[in-house]
């Protein structure tokens, strides 16, 4: 029984060491995966941000606006990021300015 097993795993590297020796002469000229499917992940993900981005802003103005009728929403401070955030006395740099 020993032997019968021996043998049966013999063949089974020989065929397998066969079978990679084959795919490694055929692989060259094989045709190059394509990018679809990630492109296609990358684009809806960006778009799901956009989105997700544009419905929290709305939400944020009418909830201010719930509490403060007819003021101007101040700027929304940025979810996920902890870096400078410059504001001076409470209100947005203009774009007018020139950076400091």
């Amino acid at each position: 029984m020993a032997s019968y097993l021996w043998r049966k795993y013999a063949g089974y590297k020989y065929t397998k060491r066969e079978r990679t020796f084959l795919w490694d002469m055929v692989e060259p000229y094989t045709r190059p995966k394509s990018f679809t499917r990630l492109v296609t992940l990358y684009v809806s993900a960006f778009y799901t941000g956009v989105i997700g981005a544009a419905i929290t802003k709305q939400l944020y103005k009418e909830k201010y606006w719930e509490d403060h009728p007819g003021q101007e929403v101040p700027l929304m401070r940025p979810k996920f990021y902890w870096g400078p955030w410059r504001v001076i006395r409470g209100e947005a740099l203009s774009p007018l300015l020139p950076n400091m």
